[in-house]
């Protein structure tokens, strides 16, 4: 399947969680290369109501809409080019590889898979069919994390030495698919993502992990906190917090030998913030304002831009499912 001849991406959305009805499908609305054409839900009643608000076509279960074939391929309101999948966790390997398997690319929430393995066997699966595979980690799109990169690397803050990044929520309330395991719930895999993957997106791969704790809170059957420590083949050492138990962090330092870079907001800047890096050097502060910058959209727009060149699935889906990984062996007591 492919985009249709206009180049608009038609995109037929696998459940309606919380953040495809709050971020991704106004997005998907929003965006003149997709258009929303189906929406499948479990619920038939929810599948109605949410196809209603978009203008497209409800289907009762997902393997309906997988199966779906236009009964006229020349009615662009009837074809479905692509999905995005924002299932629990456990469920998008299976739902990933039957969309793979319908000819359909896809855009899945994060984590795309459970472990560096099965992470790999999608990957070679979307790049032996042609298909576009993304994973949907919106952060990295986002304009502020490449000036700090640049930053680092034309000696702002000298030599680099370390990096601290925190990402921790208030507790989510009982009975949220966080806390169930066989949801593919805990903080590791849902909160602590974010930093390990800032980690690898600004100290780049070979990243060892030194040691990790993953702990459960009273009553909880996933862990609810955790850190890590990692450190790249150059000895630049990397701490990471994370949990769902917590006040509110969204942050990353990068200390060097002459100064310090801080991003507060890290991870989910709303679109209207100005993002702002600040620099801490020869005992002064410099704030680098950027433009408001609309990472949801940006995510949407490097998916159709996927999708038309039929890319090949960005290798850091496996890289971040393997720190993963190693973050768990760790906290096992299994080595890195």
């Amino acid at each position: 399947m492919t985009a249709g001849a206009t180049g608009i991406v038609r995109i037929g959305v696998l459940g309606c969680a919380d953040i495809a009805l709050r971020r991704m499908l106004p997005a998907f609305a929003a965006h003149p290369g997709t258009v929303v054409t189906a929406v499948a839900s479990r619920d038939a009643d929810k599948a109605r109501r949410t196809a209603e608000r978009f203008g497209a076509r409800p289907f009762t279960g997902y393997a309906e809409l997988l199966a779906h074939e236009p009964t006229d391929p020349t009615d662009s309101d009837d074809v479905i080019d692509a999905v995005y999948i924002p299932l629990p966790a456990a469920l998008h390997t299976d739902w990933t590889e039957a969309a793979l398997a319908a000819g359909k690319h896809v855009l899945v929430e994060k984590p795309a898979a459970p472990d560096a393995a099965t992470a790999a066997r999608l990957c070679d699966l979307a790049r032996s069919s042609g298909l576009a595979l993304v994973e949907n980690v919106m952060f990295v799109h986002h304009p502020r994390h490449t000036a700090v990169r640049k930053l680092v690397a034309d000696g702002a803050i000298g030599e680099l030495r370390s990096m601290e990044a925190a990402f921790t929520i208030p507790a989510p309330a009982d009975g949220d698919i966080r806390y169930a395991p066989e949801l593919g719930g805990g903080a590791l895999a849902d909160i602590g993502l974010y930093p390990l993957r800032a980690a690898l997106h600004l100290l780049g791969d070979g990243l060892e992990t030194v040691g990790a704790h993953l702990a459960a809170g009273p009553g909880r059957r996933v862990e609810t906190t955790g850190a890590a420590l990692l450190r790249t083949p150059d000895d630049v050492v990397a701490q990471v917090e994370f949990g769902m138990a917590h006040a509110y962090r969204s942050e990353y330092r990068l200390r060097g030998s002459d100064g310090e870079i801080h991003v507060d907001r890290a991870f989910t800047p709303p679109a209207d913030q100005v993002p702002e890096i600040t620099v801490h050097r020869g005992g002064g502060v410099e704030r680098i304002r950027l433009d408001p910058f609309d990472q949801v959209a940006a995510s949407v727009d490097a998916f159709v831009t996927a999708v038309r060149e039929r890319a090949a699935p960005d290798p850091a889906v496996v890289r971040q499912a393997a720190l993963l990984d190693a973050v768990r062996r760790a906290a096992a007591g299994r080595g890195a």
